[in-house]
């Protein structure tokens, strides 16, 4: 297939299609993306590359003009919900889909399904996603059909699962499903073998399983993870414990709900092993890598301190849009984001965050900030060390009082990351966004990698007293920026005068 054509994605917004777009364009592939609400793409950095369709799978009027001149189709929508009509619906959204892209004259379907023997007694939901391949393979279009068991990639529902299991139990009470055999795979190798089915024409109307080097348990993808973390797990076995139990068990302490859980312990309950090697004969230039090292390039976010890029929330365009505070959790951070319109330019709201610390303080509770340090270099922390180069500037690689500068845009951006002794990994975030009017909006995000059941114990506990003094201090930026801007501004006025 050459580069020129239009590729069409579905399911952007989600886990693997928001990662598969950008690994598109960096072939050359002009890129469709269709969705069925806009809003939901704003922020991601490949936005402004592709072509956004409105249309929903459900409502087949809406998919024609998406299809438009489009050769090869990625279908990437399936139901995550213990919904009791969630087969039905994504029946009938494979049909509408199909049929679309017959009558558009699209040459190839290519989907991502569900590894599983289907001779044996498939969950529904593994039961469902290759039933929706069946469906897709009824319309006519040629469809390359790839099964995947667990995908583990730092974002991805069956990954962040374990992430939040292992770290905040040190001890696991086990059914019998976590001792079921899979074949996990990288994120990475899932997205090469995507991208390379366009290049490979004898991958048309095949299906295809693909699987990491490792050949393990769940109970084994659990412990990987606390090694990897320096943690120690113990997990106790139990005889009884049905799926529908275990997923009330992990909406209790996991942010993921228990419709969501229900269905990916279902799933585990099935041996998902690749059963041929039809993927190595069409791809022989892609070695799947082993859990070990897949686990390695999820956790790199945590283990280096990089702050990804999928960290970026989209800003709202006003402020009854957007929440003055926010606080969720994802990809193993915890993230509190605080926003406020500035009556002032952003170059002034970016010269007061650029000068904090050192000896002018941190503008609100300075008492607080002092104590901080005081008692981490009572346990042989860094301190609040009270030192800067130079009073107005700031480069990346500087202390800054307890922290280490790790990012600055010019004029918009300062990111520092703590060096204070926490059971976790924090960094502190300023942006100065501009706004109509000449006004900024200053965007204030406090992220968090809590390690282990201290980490949260240490987040939550401190968090009443972190809230009040973080508002205290975006309220103070914001008040001195505007102050700036109008001493500035009577300035001018004074000068312009007679």
């Amino acid at each position: 297939m050459g580069n020129s054509q239009v590729v069409l994605v579905t399911g952007a917004s989600g886990y693997v299609g928001g990662q598969l777009v950008p690994r598109l364009l960096e072939e050359g592939y002009r890129v469709r993306v269709l969705a069925r609400d806009r809003t939901r793409l704003q922020g991601r950095p490949w936005i402004r590359q592709v072509d956004v369709a409105q249309g929903d799978v459900l409502r087949p009027d809406t998919l024609p003009r998406a299809m438009a001149d489009v050769m090869v189709a990625y279908y990437l929508v399936h139901s995550m919900s213990g919904a009791r009509d969630f087969h039905k619906r994504d029946l009938v959204a494979a049909q509408n889909f199909g049929q679309a892209s017959a009558a558009a004259g699209i040459q190839r379907i290519i989907y991502l399904g569900g590894l599983g023997d289907p001779q044996t007694d498939l969950s529904r939901h593994l039961r469902s996603r290759q039933q929706t391949a069946a469906v897709l393979r009824e319309s006519g279009v040629a469809v390359t059909e790839f099964r995947a068991a667990v995908i583990v990639g730092s974002g991805g529902v069956s990954f962040e699962m374990i992430r939040h299991l292992t770290e905040r139990l040190p001890v696991m009470v086990c059914p019998r499903w976590v001792y079921t055999r899979i074949q996990p795979i990288a994120v990475r190798d899932v997205l090469s073998y995507l991208v390379a089915a366009l290049r490979v024409p004898d991958s048309a109307g095949q299906t295809i399983e693909i699987g990491g080097a490792s050949v393990i348990a769940y109970a084994d993808m659990i412990m990987g993870y606390a090694r990897a973390r320096g943690l120690h797990r113990i997990l106790i076995h139990v005889p009884v414990l049905t799926p529908k139990l275990s997923s009330y068990w992990v909406h209790w302490v996991t942010p993921i709900p228990a419709s969501i859980a229900q269905p990916l312990i279902e799933g585990l309950r099935n041996e998902v092993v690749v059963r041929d090697d039809r993927a190595r004969t069409l791809f022989p230039e892609i070695r799947p890598m082993d859990y070990k090292n897949a686990l390695r390039l999820a956790l790199d976010d945590l283990n280096t301190g990089q702050v990804g890029a999928t960290w970026d929330d989209a800003l709202a365009a006003s402020q009854g849009n957007v929440p003055p505070v926010t606080l969720t959790s994802g990809q193993g951070f915890i993230v509190e984001r605080r926003q406020e319109l500035v009556a002032a330019a952003p170059a002034d709201v970016y010269d007061v965050f650029i000068s904090l610390g050192g000896r002018r303080g941190w503008l609100y509770a300075n008492w607080a900030w002092a104590l901080r340090g005081f008692l981490d270099g009572m346990i042989g922390g860094v301190g609040l060390r009270r030192r800067r180069r130079q009073p107005h500037e700031l480069q990346v690689g500087d202390a800054l009082d307890s922290w280490r500068v790790e990012a600055i845009e010019p004029k918009r951006l300062l990111r520092l990351r703590a060096e204070v002794k926490v059971p976790g990994r924090s960094w502190l975030q300023f942006e100065a966004h501009p706004e109509a009017d000449n006004r900024a909006r200053l965007v204030q995000t406090a992220f968090f990698a809590p390690k282990g059941l201290w980490g949260l114990v240490y987040w939550y506990g401190l968090y009443p007293l972190h809230a009040k003094i973080f508002s205290g201090l975006i309220r103070e930026i914001a008040r001195r920026a505007e102050a700036s801007s109008l001493g500035e501004s009577q300035g001018r006025y004074s000068s312009s005068g007679p």
